[in-house]
């Protein structure tokens, strides 16, 4: 549900604000007031085209901002991008047009792309147009109505859909490329081959560098840590003979002779310790010179193991970590490039049990749309009975086609004048009038299964009059029951069964403002919408129109009863 909506410096409206109830709000105007802007600020938070040249002129960006009580899915999606509710539980979403043809969107506080805000809304506002009722002329919306019906679960369908297309684009890829995929398995296998006799190890690159670097410098190393060692321990270390006495030696010597007064005692001590981390370094470079290779040959081997890897670099990749990832893909992609005799026929004896299961998911699909059909084509005619086409019949037709994302299914929305008369396509059989009036009965009946949503219609009365303006004012009286209805109309009979009206009035200049009317002030209204003229004749003739649509209104009896007296 749209609790509020805020509107800046679109159209002629500099600023608006106003605060939306649940059941039927109706926007009513002169032609050129705005009214159709409301429309566009909505069609804004649904994440439709951002137009600059809505800015009102002299501005430079126009915003558009409304707070949502959502249902837990809308919830989850405002969670995901990372936003959050407000302190009231409501969510805002917004969205800011720059004159330079730039959008931004931000919902529950975070940033977020047009696309998002399309996620969020969908299900909490739908938007009734001119332009909406040409696409229920197109064969995929009318099989989304039937589906809505019908309440249908596709999950199932999709997923073994997707699964036998995926098979079958396989198959038909390793049909068609036989000799090409053959011949790029050759290729493939040589070079996983080449790569696997090396068989290089992530990091061994590196490792080997150093090692290479300290082969060849080895000799120099060993003698540098001899020198050094000899230096602490004595040549006696080494199984020579040196006259001099060894640094340990002397350290120890020196340790030992301080005594008898404190202060050499505290020098001793730390004579000690030199001499404790002197024993540390003897022992890490005993270890340094037993660790230093012996091999003559291994620094041979070592040059010959570089010149494998750089061999694999120069074909493969930049480094041996590429090489690695490439001949993991590599094998990825060649076990899917089986193009033998008995990997083609396993492979299309898959494609077939898929594609039995799709079928047999899709006629689970059309049971249900053929149950519904009937259903939804009883309601939808009813309700064109109480709009001024008394024999109107809806028909929904459905025939078998090719497996498609959505089922086995083609399904049509066709129009008789009446029994007698032969069904026909909407777009042949129904005019601008008629059309708007299909579509709101659908939208009553689809409401019936789906409540708790906010429904906006832009004018769907236009070409209508009399009676069926007065039928209409009634189905959108009791559709806001459980919905939350928003209409811009320009028919008094309509307006007079809202529970809010909201008037866009402009003043001298090029602005307008949006101002929620009652009382007197709503028979005014009212009046000049009748007649063009506020006179005591408008006035008592609106008056005695909205008492009755007002009655209408607060009377309990579901939607269709007046239609059965």
């Amino acid at each position: 549900m749209l609790a509020e909506l805020t509107i800046e410096n679109l159209g002629v409206i500099p600023r608006a604000t106003t605060e939306l109830s649940t059941g039927l709000t109706v926007l009513t105007g002169e032609t050129g007031a705005g009214k159709t802007m409301v429309v566009t600020g909505l069609r804004l938070l649904t994440g439709g085209r951002a137009d600059a040249s809505r800015i009102r002129n002299g501005a430079t960006k126009a915003v558009v901002e409304g707070r949502f009580l959502a249902g837990s899915h809308s919830a989850d999606i405002v969670e995901e991008a990372g936003g959050e509710p407000d302190e009231n539980g409501e969510f805002i979403a917004s969205r800011t047009v720059s004159s330079n043809g730039r959008s931004r969107a931000h919902l529950g506080g975070r940033s977020v792309p047009a696309a998002t805000l399309a996620s969020f809304s969908q299900g909490l506002l739908t938007i009734h147009g001119q332009n909406d009722q040409l696409r229920l002329r197109s064969p995929e919306q009318q099989r989304e109505a039937l589906d809505r019906y019908a309440q249908l679960d596709l999950e199932e369908y999709r997923a073994a859909y997707q699964q036998w297309r995926e098979l079958e684009r396989d198959l038909r890829r390793r049909t068609q490329s036989r000799r090409e995929l053959a011949q790029e398995a050759d290729r493939l296998e040589f070079a996983l081959k080449e790569i696997d006799e090396v068989d290089p190890q992530p990091g061994e690159e590196t490792e080997l560098l150093a090692l290479v670097r300290r082969l060849q410098d080895v000799d120099s190393l060993r003698e540098q840590a001899t020198t050094a060692l000899a230096a602490i321990d004595g040549a006696e270390a080494f199984g020579e003979t040196d006259e001099a006495d060894p640094a340990s030696t002397l350290l120890g010597r020196a340790a030992s002779a301080l005594t008898g007064d404190p202060v050499l005692e505290e020098l001793g001590q730390r004579l000690d310790a030199i001499t404790s981390s002197l024993g540390e370094i003897t022992a890490e470079l005993g270890a340094f010179l037993s660790e230093l290779p012996t091999d003559p040959e291994a620094l041979e081997k070592a040059l010959q193991r570089q010149y494998q890897l750089k061999s694999l670099t120069r074909k493969y990749a930049p480094d041996i970590e590429g090489v690695i990832a490439w001949r993991d893909k590599a094998r990825e992609k060649l076990s899917r490039m089986d193009t033998s005799t008995e990997a083609l026929a396993e492979l299309k004896k898959k494609t077939q049990a898929a594609y039995r299961c799709v079928h047999t998911q899709g006629e689970k699909l059309s049971k249900e749309r053929h149950r519904a059909a009937t259903e939804l084509g009883a309601s939808v005619s009813e309700e064109l009975h109480g709009l001024a086409m008394p024999k109107a019949q809806l028909i929904v037709d459905i025939h078998k086609g090719e497996p498609g994302p959505y089922g086995l299914d083609e399904v049509s929305l066709l129009l008789a004048a009446n029994p007698e008369a032969p069904a026909r396509p909407l777009d042949a059989a129904a005019s601008g009038g008629e059309l708007s009036r299909v579509m709101l009965a659908l939208e009553v009946v689809l409401a019936g299964v789906s409540p708790g949503t906010t429904l906006v219609f832009d004018e769907v009365d236009a070409g209508v009059g009399g009676r069926a303006a007065m039928e209409i004012g009634k189905r959108l009286s009791r559709l806001a029951q459980h919905n939350q209805v928003i209409a811009v109309t320009h028919l008094p009979q309509v307006a007079a069964y809202a529970d809010t009206h909201l008037h866009v009035a402009k003043d001298d200049t090029v602005t307008s403002e949006v101002q929620s009317l009652t009382g007197q002030r709503r028979v005014e209204e009212l009046a000049r919408m009748l007649a063009g003229l506020v006179d005591a004749t408008g006035l008592a003739h609106a008056a005695e129109l909205l008492e009755r649509a007002q009655e209408f209104s607060r009377a309990p009896s579901p939607l269709g009863e007046e239609n059965a007296q």
